[in-house]
């Protein structure tokens, strides 16, 4: 990301410095470097891409998630990103659908903000938990009508059942020790939603 550029995420772009390099922009909050962030954006969005989010939801949830606030319009997400309107829709329905992010109406506008779920990784984790829970069952009734465990095709299923139920005991029990976990952290308190 280079040239001009929302100040909430990557934007930024490269100054000559005293001797004729670039030089760093540090315009941002606090001071902080926008190429810097804007590679940021990109280098976390590839991670989000391999491992299987859409490419441009990964933009839009790193630009997101790099933003002071947390929230950005769909208009600084298209200016940041440099991509279209249309494009920052599509992603959001799909962050949204994922239960990454939330949609809030800016007061007095009929503009929205998108959102960053509080405790996000944890809501995320969650969510997947049930889908566990409801792929276990599905894989469990795939069993019987396969033929039972006595088939090849029901001893593969029944022991992805069985994978998937070991999964959820254990991201349970993992979740619940995040949250003792994060009590003992120097974190700011999760704002109301």
């Amino acid at each position: 990301m280079r040239g001009g550029g929302d100040p909430h995420v990557a934007g930024g772009g490269r100054r000559e410095g005293p001797g004729g390099g670039p030089e760093a922009r540090r315009d941002g909050p606090g001071g902080r470097d926008e190429d810097a962030v804007g590679r940021f954006v990109e280098r976390f969005a590839s991670e989000l891409a391999e491992a299987g989010m859409q490419r441009m939801a990964a933009r839009v949830f790193a630009a997101l998630l790099v933003s002071e606030s947390g929230s950005m319009t769909s208009a600084e997400l298209a200016t940041a990103l440099r991509i279209s309107p249309a494009a920052v829709s599509g992603a959001v329905r799909y962050l949204s659908q994922v239960n990454m992010v939330g949609r809030e109406r800016e007061p007095g506008s009929r503009r929205d903000r998108y959102v960053l779920h509080n405790e996000l990784w944890y809501e995320t984790f969650t969510n997947r938990d049930r889908v566990l829970t409801r792929w276990e069952q599905v894989l469990l009734d795939g069993v019987a009508s396969a033929g039972g465990t006595g088939t090849g095709a029901g001893a593969r299923m029944a022991e992805t059942a069985e994978f998937f139920a070991f999964l959820h005991g254990e991201l349970s029990q993992l979740m619940a020790r995040w949250r003792a976990h994060r009590t003992t952290l120097p974190l700011p308190p999760t704002r109301p939603q």
